[in-house]
């Protein structure tokens, strides 16, 4: 959406998907539900009728090796989309924390970054490590005193930078298709999994409350599973 009503209306239009439903209808059930427990204004909840359309796996889409390195080629010569884009693939953050951070929020000298305003409610703590420290340190040194946004608003237009120019450019540049700004945090996760890191810490990282969201990368982790059992069959005196 480009919050132009005008320019909005003019988009194709095209089916909610399963989960977009469930959530409309979980929305509307709660609120029937107050109306019906709390107000007594009726007397069922008529959501509670309704067939919840099945929810699929999940899209799974992370960039490869190769892409990976022309992706981040691409965008090296725009400082702002680099270091957006290298703190989501190191951290597994979504677009609006990463472009609404503040300096406040990141601590130096632990090297972590502590999330506020987070999808779910509840506040994490992610790692900043690598390249993304510093960049980001290196910038906390240049920055506007009476601003601490990380990356602060552009002047003519008064809101959070957009960097969806740069980012389309970048990715024709690197010739990747099919991929998404929410496909960092898939890739995040995805090399997580590949790297034999459990589901459980992949869900700390990413702040899901569930198993549930990032058992669509458990089968990446397949590789670290055979290897763990070849290192207990090893142990056991039993290995071939």
């Amino acid at each position: 959406a480009t919050g132009d009503p005008g320019e909005d209306a003019k988009r194709p239009k095209a089916k909610r998907s399963g989960p977009t439903v469930n959530r409309y209808l979980a929305a509307l059930s709660s609120c029937f539900a107050h109306g019906r427990k709390e107000l007594q204004w009726i007397e069922k909840n008529p959501v509670e009728a309704i067939s919840k359309p099945s929810e699929n796996t999940g899209r799974v889409r992370f960039l490869s090796d190769q892409e990976r390195v022309r992706l981040l080629d691409a965008c090296r010569p725009h400082s702002d989309l680099y270091l957006a884009v290298v703190l989501a693939l190191t951290t597994g953050a979504r677009q609006a924390e990463i472009m609404t951070l503040r300096y406040g929020q990141v601590d130096f000298n632990r090297r972590v970054i502590t999330l506020t305003k987070t999808k779910n409610g509840e506040t994490r703590s992610i790692p900043l490590v690598g390249e993304a420290f510093a960049l980001l340190q290196d910038r906390s040194k240049v920055r506007d005193l009476k601003d601490d946004q990380v990356f602060p608003p552009v002047k003519e237009k008064g809101d959070t930078r957009s960097l969806r120019t740069a980012w389309e450019l970048a990715l024709k540049a690197a010739e990747i298709t099919d991929f998404h700004w929410h496909d960092l945090r898939h890739t995040a996760a995805s090399y997580l999994a590949m790297s034999g890191v459990s589901l459980v810490e992949i869900a700390k990282v990413l702040g899901h409350r569930t198993l549930q969201m990032v058992a669509r990368y458990s089968h990446l982790a397949d590789e670290h599973i055979v290897s763990t059992g070849e290192k207990l069959a090893a142990r056991l005196g039993v290995a071939g």
